[in-house]
């Protein structure tokens, strides 16, 4: 099984959810872990930073961190750098989250301490314009996602298919290296299916797995059309 995160890219952010309290983070991820195993489509796990080493080193599929801050190795109390999501074995981290913003100017700088240390980055936009600008720092993806459309019941690929065709084009003239993802209420099997159908490489979500009654048949239904 590969750490690395491969296309079709599922990414499911655990965020701060109470089902992932205690042992909950782990228990998810194993569950990903499982239909990684049954489905042979890698499943990646972003859980909180209080379990990223726990769980990196408990399951054979990728890891990520829910954020990086932009800082070296020394005298940076309370934040969590790069280096030290790499010497936990997480195999990238999400940057620029709409709900922990990064400040513009050190976007870059977090993408590029994480590329020194072999991170993989996901720099999140809110639409095409900023997709534009953060693609402009070389991540390895970027990933859409409306914050109003966050958390809700309505996917992005119903909603507001049109943001996502553009933003692949539009970074693809930026770079075409980077690869893209969209996020926002994507919850099904349908979903997923519209958003390679419309350009992306993936899907960055949370509450459609972490949430539901049964994680596993969310997931199995994720990938069920791939």
């Amino acid at each position: 099984m590969t750490k690395k995160v491969t296309k079709p890219a599922i990414i499911v952010n655990f965020k701060a959810y109470s089902e992932v309290e205690a042992n909950g983070a782990l228990a998810l991820a194993k569950i990903c872990e499982a239909v990684t195993d049954e489905t042979g489509i890698t499943i990646t796990v972003c859980p909180p930073a209080v379990d990223l080493s726990l769980i990196s080193r408990s399951v054979s599929i990728p890891v990520l961190s829910q954020n990086a801050d932009p800082y070296a190795p020394g005298s940076a109390t309370g934040w969590t750098t790069p280096s030290m999501i790499k010497g936990c074995g997480a195999a990238g981290t999400l940057i620029n989250h709409s709900e922990h913003k990064t400040p513009w100017k050190r976007i870059g700088e977090c993408v590029e301490l994480s590329k020194g240390v072999d991170l993989m980055t996901v720099v999140c936009a809110e639409n095409v314009q900023s997709a534009v600008q953060v693609a402009e720092f070389r991540p390895d993806y970027v990933a859409v996602e409306p914050p109003e459309l966050i958390g809700g019941n309505v996917s992005v690929t119903t909603a507001n298919p049109a943001i996502i065709e553009k933003t692949v084009e539009a970074v693809k003239k930026v770079n075409g290296s980077i690869s893209v993802l969209c996020g926002a209420g994507v919850k099904t099997g349908e979903d997923v299916k519209a958003a390679i159908d419309l350009g992306t490489s993936g899907v960055l979500l949370a509450s459609g797995v972490v949430k539901a009654k049964d994680p596993k048949a969310a997931l199995l239904d994720l990938v069920k059309r791939l």
